[in-house]
């Protein structure tokens, strides 16, 4: 019983370094899969740029893919509950390959 106490109090202990914690800034995320995975890759796509690469690929298992699911559709109500609907466009609003719209 005391044993079933102790592993209930056990957390998990998850470092966070100083260059992971700045974060990486994505655009559009690729998503494929197999029979025994999930890949998602995150991309940061710029105006103007003929050319972006992946800047962060994630693989996950299709149970924990399914988890993730879960959670964005969980935190993205709690977040449109906060501070109203989040709209979703069929297409982005401004093109994303337009060129420079100024001059100096």
């Amino acid at each position: 019983m005391a044993e079933d106490k102790n592993k209930k109090k056990q957390g998990i202990n998850i470092e966070l370094d100083e260059k992971t914690a700045e974060g990486t800034y994505s655009n559009l995320a690729i998503i494929n899969h197999s029979v025994s995975e999930f890949v998602v890759d995150f991309v940061s796509i710029m105006p103007g740029t003929p050319k972006s690469k992946v800047k962060s690929r994630i693989i996950l298992t299709p149970q924990h893919a399914k988890r993730l699911l879960k959670a964005l559709g969980d935190n993205v109500k709690r977040f449109e509950n906060a501070h109203g609907e989040i709209k979703d466009y069929e297409q982005a609003p401004i093109p994303l390959n337009f060129g420079p719209t100024g001059q100096a």
